[in-house]
């Protein structure tokens, strides 16, 4: 489907496509390189729609250029293309690989794929950092959680 739709929107350009492990961000836009990338944990849990719809917002991104970021030139490229979704994808795409699960006092999950190194307050209870919603962090192994 990659090859597919590059060959169709970007003919010629020397745009290729491959995967990439990313576990927080969906695809990728690599300029200098010409390359297309999409999370390989995206594309084995996602709809065939889904995954197109970021192949387009990346082909979106290659045919703006890279100052165009996602700004009023990208969005009339990504919409001339088809692309139908938000700005940025908005659903977990490897929450079961995270190593490091946290709770704050209210209960809301939270996972980083890295261990914390500072402080952090739960973003659900309170827009601004506060005591009474910190997080405490514990290994993903602790909790039950599967590794990848």
């Amino acid at each position: 489907m990659a090859e597919a739709l590059i060959a169709a929107h970007l003919p010629g350009r020397g745009w290729t496509f491959g995967f990439d492990r990313a576990v927080r961000r969906a695809g990728a836009c690599h300029h200098a390189d010409r390359r297309i990338t999409l999370s390989r944990h995206l594309a084995e849990g996602a709809e065939a729609e889904e995954v197109r719809q970021v192949l387009l917002h990346e082909i979106a991104h290659a045919l703006a250029g890279h100052r165009a970021a996602h700004g009023p030139r990208w969005r009339a490229r990504a919409a001339a293309l088809g692309y139908t979704g938000s700005r940025l994808h908005d659903r977990p795409i490897a929450e079961e690989r995270a190593t490091w699960i946290g709770a704050c006092p209210a209960g809301h999950e939270h996972r980083r794929f890295r261990r914390p190194t500072r402080e952090t307050s739960c973003g659900l209870c309170s827009r601004r950092f506060s005591r009474d919603a910190l997080i405490t962090w514990r290994p993903a192994d602790a909790a039950g959680a599967l590794r990848g």
